[in-house]
Order: C-alpha cells, then structure tokens, then sequence
C-alpha cells in the first residue's frame, strides 16, 4: 500500500463490501489500514497493554459513539500517526 502524501509503502490489510446496482457489482464501502505488526514494530518497547486495558478503551471509544457529537469520536483517536 502506498500512503497519499509522503508516499511511503506499508503493509495493510484491505475490507471491502460490494452491493449489486443495476447489474454491476460497486463498492460500497471499503476500509484500509496499516498492519498492526508494522506499527508494533516501530512502536518504543514498554509495557503490553493489559486485555483489560483495552476494554477499558474499547468502553471510552463506545460510549463516544454513542453520544453522536462527532468531536467525542474525534477526540478519542491519536493527534499523530
């Protein structure tokens, strides 16, 4: 995968999901993202993340879904890469 801007190659995985119109398959949404590993890799070693760690974020992400103010969302994700 070859990211816009810098044009830097990446691992990603890819999920698309195709509906039939008028005869023609069309995407109709789709999702890329960098593979996990790659990011683990270049990450500065520490302590893993505990399971229940993540659920506690998965919880914090969830619950600003469900307020729908979009700033919630945003504010859950990292300012940087």
């Amino acid at each position: 995968f070859t990211m816009g801007a810098r044009g830097d190659k990446v691992k990603a995985r890819y999920s698309f999901f195709y509906v039939e119109e008028d005869g023609e398959w069309k995407i109709q949404h789709h999702h890329s993202s960098v593979m996990p590993e790659a990011q683990l890799a270049a990450a500065p070693k520490g302590e893993d993340i505990t399971e229940d760690e993540v659920k506690g974020l998965f919880s914090l992400w969830n619950d600003a879904l469900a307020t729908l103010d979009p700033k919630k969302v945003a504010d859950r994700y990292a300012k940087k890469g």
